[in-house]
């Protein structure tokens, strides 16, 4: 593998700064990393929160794809991609696209033909994928974010966390996610991938991620899966943080071995 370079692919409702913390705790290991923010996703989260730009609206999941893929294009070597939630879903369609040297998907969306039942999953993206809103802005608010992410921090926490880091979103992404553009082809050969999933994520279940795995078939391929025990969809950030990213270093490095 031998790339030192990680771009980190955050997922929707939040932006880079959710990244922080780990974008530390990987440069401390001698790792460049870059952290960019999807389209209208740059600044200060409150910020966003407040002066919602409109073109955001008509952000879709081609448009992400596309901007990551400049970013991967523009380094000197090819990069390791971390993706959480959506960024998941950005990482597989990059590898199969030829890009990175190695794929970690946390608490991934899965591409298209994978989906589920569990109510949680539902109850938490309907409100988003609403196609009655048209290309309408979906602006979070706390009850839904502490319910589809941090269901398992005390509200006041989840509230704290909420100030933040959310920010509003483009319907339009999710959306594509049930689209042609979000195919990947799993009986290709691929480049190592890691699944992590959180036992209690309500908005992506662990269930999903599982099946994303057993989705890929190509039997020379490296891939890997782990649940995360009491872990909601903020598995990056909630207390624990650091035995996830410890988990994905340690991958990294046998990977490299």
């Amino acid at each position: 593998m031998n790339s030192k370079t990680i771009v980190f692919v955050h997922g929707l409702f939040v932006n880079p700064k959710s990244w922080n913390q780990w974008k530390s705790f990987f440069e401390a290991k001698g790792y460049t990393c870059l952290t960019p923010a999807n389209p209208y996703h740059e600044g200060e989260p409150a910020n966003l929160r407040e002066n919602i730009d409109p073109a955001l609206g008509k952000v879709t999941l081609e448009d992400e794809v596309a901007h990551i893929l400049e970013v991967v294009d523009s380094l000197p070597e090819s990069p390791i991609l971390i993706g959480h939630s959506l960024g998941g879903l950005v990482v597989q369609k990059l590898l199969s696209m030829g890009k990175g040297v190695a794929g970690v998907c946390i608490d991934g969306v899965p591409p298209k033909g994978i989906f589920t039942l569990q109510w949680s999953f539902w109850e938490s993206n309907f409100p988003v994928l609403n196609y009655f809103k048209g290309d309408t802005v979906f602006e979070p608010n706390k009850d839904w974010f502490h319910y589809a992410f941090a269901h398992l921090m005390p509200r006041e926490e989840s509230d704290k966390v909420f100030d933040d880091l959310v920010v509003p979103e483009s319907r339009n992404v999710p959306r594509r996610t049930l689209t042609a553009f979000a195919e990947v082809d799993f009986n290709e050969p691929h480049k190592p991938l890691l699944f992590i999933a959180g036992e209690k994520d309500h908005i992506v279940p662990a269930t999903l991620n599982l099946e994303n795995f057993h989705a890929y078939t190509h039997t020379d391929s490296i891939k890997e899966y782990i649940e995360f025990q009491d872990r909601t969809h903020y598995i990056c950030g909630m207390p624990g943080w650091e035995d996830v990213a410890g988990h994905v270093a340690n991958w990294l490095d046998k990977i490299e071995g």
